[in-house]
């Protein structure tokens, strides 16, 4: 059922709604949207964060890992009482402390293969806070068979990047980009990453997610984004559709 933003509701996002461009109906569609997040670490707690408190009504949680002392130079929900809890209930708690009447659900396994198209049915948007390449082309390949649009972030060391994909006969997949990058293997365990970055990745693919949903700016579709932390410094590159991708051209 969908739910009227409330006028206690419509002050809380007062901000929000008087942007220039962006209205009530706006923020309703935020509160009706449905969001499924892969990966409740730096990227997904940054995400995940913004997205409850810029008023999103429903969110999934998945990720099967639980909160280490390492986590929490980056992972921002968790706290030194998590320490050994599962990621997603960490992360409910603070974000229901951030936002009650969000509606959040926790998945403490990995989807499989079978399950992901059960759950694309009840979603919006797909935010990819995953770290490596097997769960985000298995993303991907959902996305592109359901229709459904794909948020990507990735960072490791002082770089980071963020794209989006909306499925369609014209727009390339994450299956178009991988293809053209040997698949990084190091994880930040092994090569490091600075803590403000995943928050910059994070909080960027909260942006363009609600950007999407709403349809409100430019959202950074077909484009790939990548931050140079180092140098503080951002490079955009127009990504085009692989006519013999495996995914999106058979798809199509």
């Amino acid at each position: 059922m969908k739910q009227t933003l409330t006028a206690k509701q419509a002050m809380r996002y007062n901000r929000q709604i008087s942007l220039e461009g962006f209205d009530l109906d706006k923020q309703e569609i935020l509160l009706n949207s449905r969001v499924l997040l892969i990966g409740v670490g730096g990227l997904g707690c940054a995400a995940a964060q913004y997205l409850v408190a810029s008023g999103v009504g429903n969110i999934i949680l998945v990720d099967d890992d639980k909160v280490d002392s390492s986590n929490l130079q980056r992972q921002i929900l968790h706290g030194e009482q998590d320490v050994g809890l599962a990621k997603c209930d960490s992360a409910k708690v603070s974000l229901q402390a951030l936002n009650a009447e969000c509606d959040i659900e926790c998945i403490k396994q990995r989807i499989s293969e079978n399950e992901l198209p059960k759950i694309l049915d009840r979603i919006d948007i797909i935010v990819d806070c995953s770290d490596n390449l097997a769960t985000r082309n298995q993303l991907n390949d959902a996305s592109v068979k359901q229709g459904v649009p794909l948020v990507s972030g990735a960072a490791i060391r002082m770089e980071g990047q963020i794209c989006c994909f909306v499925p369609s006969p014209q727009n390339p997949c994450y299956q178009c980009l991988s293809t053209l990058f040997a698949e990084q293997q190091l994880s930040c365990v092994e090569a490091g990453v600075m803590s403000p970055l995943v928050g910059i990745i994070g909080a960027m693919q909260a942006l363009e997610t609600i950007k999407l949903l709403t349809e409100f700016g430019l959202v950074a579709n077909n484009k790939l984004m990548i931050f140079d932390a180092k140098n503080s410094q951002w490079q955009t590159f127009n990504l085009r559709k692989n006519t013999n991708c495996k995914v999106c051209h058979s798809a199509t």
